[in-house]
């Protein structure tokens, strides 16, 4: 059910962000270079571009895990309670 409080209640999984962007980033070097070398200049550049966009999206990751429990809550960090309009929480 949505209640609309989803965007300023959200949480990302960033250390699986992370990981996942390494991975893409991999894959993303390995293509540049196995372009380049075969000689497939629009491939290797769209490979390129590829590899900044992962660079400035673990960039923004780091950053965020840095700044602690708010954007990445740990086990003891409890969820935000949604804004149920004034009215009183469903089931009490």
């Amino acid at each position: 059910m949505r209640t609309g409080s989803e965007p300023t209640t959200a949480r990302s999984a960033l250390r699986m962000r992370l990981w996942l962007s390494l991975w893409g980033l991999a894959w993303a070097v390995f293509g540049l270079t196995a372009f380049t070398l075969t000689g497939r200049p629009g491939w290797a550049a769209a490979c390129g571009v590829l590899v900044v966009l992962v660079l400035v999206d673990l960039a923004v990751i780091v950053h965020r895990i840095h700044q602690g429990p708010h954007f990445q809550p740990g086990r003891s960090v409890p969820p935000y309670e949604p804004d149920h309009g004034g009215r009183r929480p469903y089931g009490h």
